[in-house]
């Protein structure tokens, strides 16, 4: 660890003595928001952005594992290569983040344990964007400490893609679980098919894995397509369809040791129809889309008549966004409804709409500071009325330095799960507690040259009525209540810099920490689970270097949490190209250290991979 930090501060101090090429223009990316879509140079928010150049230098295979390289990003995996996972940002729950797919959301009111079933494939990617704090007014209800929008290609040249890859850890089964050893493997097949005034994404990917110990087998599918249709320069369709199928083994998931033979199907299909219509400065984009979860839970595997639990949950939503360029600034203005509903073995039939309005301003003056303001008005049918404002401030005081400043606020609706899962002896909900408020205050300044990349900032939150599971004796079962105030204080850092030197080589890396030093003000003296498990020190370290038609990626992940042992995640990947082909070799936890991400559920040794990427472009 310290040998990598060393050479990546020896590379910065003498990125003077190459020739540097910026690989990746931030400056000229959209930022893809629903109402007022701005350049990343313009941006008055800590966004950072992951772009399909730098997705395909990772040794990952899905969007879950793709996170966990983002600094304050914190992904804990129960299920590893992409099976289910939770996520968070800047040291919140995995309640309090919301996912997006070309700005449709994936809310899932049973819980967010299901809301990373994403049916795209890392080819399909354009960017990544990640937004945090607080962003309600962006975003709606539960983006209380952050949003991640996944934006997929939708226009440039026709191609095929196929991946296809396996791996193993080579070691042999545990017993009880079948002979030989652990591995598996994949093909990801992607296609985008373009003319002048359409576009066709189609995607199909297929895993199956043996498992990493014993009962951890998994099989998980996904499809997805996305098309749009530019009627004229002014008017255009876009329409996205997706859908996973995860049969996975559970052992450790929610209930160790007891549930060492669980067994989980989740089924998620996700729909969306949009126009968007330009009338001079005025622009209005209507929106229609639906998600449906199917989730199947065994305590008991193969036994199916005892101790399983069936989910069925659906939101159907409804937007409409609007913007207006003026010679003051740019206005927008939406509306949103969504209608949840569940019908549940133990959470029982349930439903909930939801509807909010929302307003923005951006406006530059003196073509150095750049302003925005918005407010989200919110009614719930269980919790009424609630108005989320929200302030960015940002300064160019060259156009190399950029000072910003926010000060936001969110909320959490609690789930179906929070409110009214009846699973004696071990959980039961309480429909009494009420929604989480946040406000955020955070300040970044940020340094860009050609390809070096700097930025330090600084955020406080304040979440009230914070949600947590919670019991007083280890006879009762778990219940959640809102157990006080949660505070946070955070501080990140990232630094990035490409050389192209002489003779077709090329160096690079990339350095991210975030620090969180959570607290809370509790009515009574009770342990939050929240304390327990909170992200406290990330290091993220990266170097890559390329030859012609050979690369290498070197990353390595420190991860400490609250009360738990430290630990580091190395891995490689080694990457060749043969004309439209591309070998390449992974090793993922190459120091074979043992740890855990979320619940009960050891994550895997030492892990290699061997992958074929052919590309076919018109």
């Amino acid at each position: 660890m310290k040998k990598i930090i060393a050479f990546s501060v020896f590379s910065l101090a003498i990125g003077g003595t190459f020739s540097q090429k910026d690989t990746t223009v931030y400056e000229e990316i959209i930022i893809q928001r629903n109402r007022l879509e701005i350049p990343f140079s313009q941006a008055t928010r800590n966004v950072d952005i992951l772009t399909a150049e730098e997705i395909k230098k990772l040794p990952v295979r899905t969007v879950n594992e793709l996170l966990a390289y983002v600094g304050g990003v914190d992904i804990r995996q129960r299920g590893p290569f992409g099976n289910q996972a939770d996520i968070s940002i800047d040291g919140g729950s995995f309640e309090q983040t919301l996912v997006l797919i070309n700005g449709v959301k994936l809310l899932d009111a049973q819980t967010a344990h299901n809301m990373m079933n994403i049916p795209v494939p890392l080819e399909a990617i354009q960017q990544i964007e990640v937004l945090k704090g607080p962003a309600a007014r962006v975003y709606g209800i539960n983006a209380l400490t952050g949003a991640i929008n996944i934006v997929t290609k939708d226009s440039g040249s026709s191609f095929v893609a196929v991946n296809t890859y396996a791996g193993s850890s080579f070691q042999e089964k545990e017993d009880g679980d079948g002979d030989g050893i652990y591995g598996g493997g994949g093909i990801q097949l992607t296609g985008n098919f373009s003319t002048e005034k359409q576009n066709h994404l189609v995607s199909l990917s297929q895993d199956l894995y043996n498992g990493q110990r014993y009962n951890t087998a998994q099989s998980n599918t996904r499809l997805f397509y996305a098309g749009n249709h530019k009627v004229n320069k002014q008017h255009s369709l876009q329409w996205m369809g997706g859908y996973t199928y995860n049969d996975f083994g559970a052992n450790g998931f929610y209930a160790a040791p007891g549930d060492i033979n669980s067994n989980e199907i989740v089924e998620t299909a996700l729909f969306s129809v949009s126009s968007s219509h330009q009338f001079g400065r005025f622009k209005i984009s209507p929106r229609i889309s639906n998600r449906y979860n199917e989730d199947d839970y065994r305590y008991l595997g193969k036994d199916i008549d005892i101790a399983r639990s069936k989910h069925y949950a659906n939101a159907l939503m409804a937007e409409l966004n609007t913007s207006l360029e003026t010679t003051i600034g740019d206005f927008g203005l939406g509306w949103e409804s969504r209608f949840d509903e569940i019908n549940s073995s133990n959470i029982g039939q349930h439903q909930r709409d939801n509807h909010g309005i929302s307003a923005e301003y951006k406006g530059v003056f003196w073509r150095k500071l750049i302003a925005s303001a918005g407010i989200y008005v919110n009614y719930n049918t269980d919790y009424d009325w609630q108005v989320y404002p929200g302030v960015d401030l940002a300064y160019r005081f060259t156009p190399h330095w950029k000072l910003s400043a926010s000060a936001g606020s969110g909320q959490r609706i609690p789930s179906f799960t929070d409110l009214y899962l009846n699973q004696l002896p071990g959980n039961v909900g309480n429909p009494n507690i009420k929604p989480e408020d946040a406000w955020a205050y955070e300040a970044n300044l940020r340094y860009s040259k050609k390809s070096l990349k700097v930025q330090v900032g600084y955020f406080y939150r304040s979440i009230t009525d914070y949600i947590d599971w919670v019991r007083d004796l280890p006879t009762l079962p778990y219940s959640p209540v809102n157990i006080g105030e949660n505070l946070v204080h955070g501080v990140s850092a990232n630094v990035s810099q490409q050389f192209e030197i002489k003779n077709n080589h090329k160096l690079g890396y990339k350095i991210s920490y975030n620090y969180l030093k959570p607290s809370y003000k509790a009515k009574e003296d009770i342990q939050s689970k929240y304390v327990l498990e909170s992200l406290r020190n990330q290091l993220i370290v990266g170097l890559n270097y390329g030859y012609k038609d050979f690369s290498i990626q070197v990353t390595n992940r420190f991860i400490e949490r609250e009360l738990n042992d430290p630990y580091n995640l190395l891995s490689v990947r080694i990457n060749y190209d043969i004309k439209s082909f591309s070998i390449y070799v992974d090793a993922s936890n190459i120091l074979n250290e043992k740890y855990v991400e979320a619940g009960a559920v050891p994550m895997p040794p030492s892990w290699f991979t061997l992958g074929v990427r052919y590309i076919w472009k018109k």
